[in-house]
């Protein structure tokens, strides 16, 4: 599979469809949760992928990637 250009974009414009965290923005969700989720099995799919990046991500120190995606979601 292809890297997806527009996976960044989508971290900051996708809340969580369920559980714990649900409505919440995927670029928001705690370590904890997404430690869990590396724990116990993400997702299979797209939000699978999504969860997978943002927690690598996070675990890497990345989140400034971020930014100027989170500051573009609010000016809309």
């Amino acid at each position: 599979m292809s890297p997806d250009p527009n996976l960044l974009l989508l971290l900051t414009s996708t809340q969580m469809p369920f559980g714990k965290y649900k409505g919440t923005w995927l670029c928001d969700l705690p370590v904890s949760y997404l430690e869990w989720f590396e724990q116990k099995g993400f997702p299979e799919g797209k939000l699978g992928i999504l969860l997978q990046t943002i927690y690598e991500i996070k675990l890497n120190g990345l989140e400034y990637l971020l930014a100027p995606l989170r500051k573009s979601r609010f000016k809309k």
